[in-house]
């Protein structure tokens, strides 16, 4: 008897405090080793944000979602607006914008709309370890989307980039559901720079706002240096391992989900879920915006943090009455811009150099940053990425001699023997594995692009 209730008595103390460190288990603590943003890196985000909320705008001329900083989108240098109608559901609605004051030519995507069907289907369009792609598992819809967004957009984006000169960059920027689809498409763009006129790589910039989990983690680390995350504070999406498609359909009833998602979790060590090459993540680099801290109420002045984490890459569920709020574009955006104030309020303060020697100090920074969390992967035996660190260290060997680091191919036009032998697919390939399933439903990409697909529910 005595044994009996010996037993009972560990089970609810550890029960008890596995109850108290998750309920007391706040966002900043992700972040909490991480070193502070710069101005100059954390800078172009919060346009970012504006430019995706001009997307859900009925009337560019007059806003509804007025501006939390100083930028202002000009309605005259908007290329392209592109709705669900135009797009037939196989991508969320997009904006092509050409900012002449920041030189940058940006392509921005929407988030989720719960009321279009479309969105579901992309999410829908998944199974863990369906889809791989160069060296890693991706998540089949967003691909199909962002396959047939670059098969749609790329000649406009190489015209603007040619005609400004080849000076300007390329950003994409999404968020929510927009995010996994410019993620994706900023690697096939990387890898195939030719079809956007041979654009350098250090001219290309994803920012994915509120991220979903769309790639395994070798991929994310890879591309660390041109795809940044950003997530406010407690966000739920960039930490639930969860199918999105399980996640979405949960929606109303999500932190009941997010409650048995973390109990599941407590018990899944973390190698485990390193070694297994189907687990997504959220893309690149990490830029964690946080506001609040354990016992102390209300909001503080956020402060930025970055990382290219590798273990402990937002594992941790958050139970607060947050992690949905956090997710808005309109707070982020709001949220974003009162952090770069502060930041760069800070730094007039405390600059003690010129800025040219301080921005040169920061890129040699993130650039060990990058090499560090490639060696990191490596040594914790992360699924290909040994393959990942040799790719990224023959790119940047043939960047520094000037010659072409997109996929090597043969005078006849094939792909050469070390590609093929690799495992990895051109985009040729890539466009024949995928979008030749219309039998099983896939998105239909070959012959007229512009016909709508009757069965994308309106």
């Amino acid at each position: 008897m005595s044994l009996t209730c010996g037993v009972e008595c560990v089970f609810i103390l550890g029960f008890s405090r596995w109850i108290w460190k998750r309920c007391t288990y706040v966002g900043s603590y992700d972040s909490a080793t991480w070193p502070s943003a710069t101005p100059d890196e954390f800078e172009p985000v919060p346009r970012a944000c504006r430019l995706i909320l001009a997307i859900y705008e009925p009337d560019l001329h007059n806003p509804r979602y007025q501006p939390a900083g100083g930028f202002r989108l000009n309605p005259a240098w908007v290329v392209k607006r592109v709705s669900y109608e135009e797009t037939g559901g196989r991508t969320p609605p997009y904006l092509i914008y050409t900012d002449h004051d920041h030189r940058e030519i940006v392509l921005a995507v929407r988030g989720l709309n719960l009321a279009m069907g479309s969105d579901y289907k992309l999410l829908l369009d998944n199974r863990l370890g369906q889809e791989m792609f160069d060296g890693g598992y991706v998540h089949h819809g967003l691909l199909n989307s962002a396959i047939w967004l670059l098969k749609k957009e790329s000649e406009t984006l190489k015209q603007l980039w040619i005609d400004s000169g080849s000076d300007y960059k390329m950003v994409f920027a999404g968020h929510s559901l927009g995010s996994g689809v410019v993620s994706l498409l900023t690697i096939m763009v990387v890898k195939e720079r030719d079809r956007l006129g041979g654009i350098p790589r250090n001219k290309i910039q994803c920012f994915a706002i509120a991220p979903a989990r769309c790639m395994s983690l070798n991929l994310a680390v890879k591309y660390a240096d041109v795809i940044h995350s950003i997530v406010l504070q407690d966000d739920f999406l960039p930490r639930t391992a969860t199918p999105l498609e399980d996640i979405f359909k949960s929606i109303f009833c999500l932190p009941c989900l997010l409650f048995l998602v973390c109990l599941r979790d407590t018990f899944i060590p973390e190698g485990r879920k390193l070694r297994d090459p189907r687990r997504l993540y959220a893309p690149g680099r990490m830029y964690h915006i946080v506001e609040r801290k354990f016992c102390r109420c209300g909001r503080f002045p956020p402060e930025v943090r970055t990382a290219i984490p590798v273990d402990g890459r937002f594992e941790h569920i958050v139970l607060s009455c947050n992690a949905t709020s956090d997710h808005g574009i309109i707070w982020i955006e709001r949220e974003a811009e009162k952090a770069l104030n502060m930041m760069k309020g800070s730094s007039q303060e405390t600059v003690m150099a010129p800025p040219a020697v301080q921005k040169m100090q920061r890129l040699q920074t993130i650039e060990k940053e990058h090499k560090d969390a490639l060696e990191r992967a490596v040594s914790l035996n992360v699924p290909h990425a040994v393959e990942a660190a040799e790719d990224e260290a023959s790119e940047r060997k043939e960047e520094e001699e000037g010659e072409p680091s997109n996929i090597d191919k043969s005078k006849d036009g094939t792909t050469s023997k070390s590609e093929s032998s690799a495992g990895k697919l051109n985009w040729d390939e890539v466009v024949e594995k995928l979008l030749n399933k219309n039998e099983s439903g896939d998105l239909r990409l070959k012959g007229d692009t512009s016909t709508t697909d009757s069965s994308v529910p309106k």
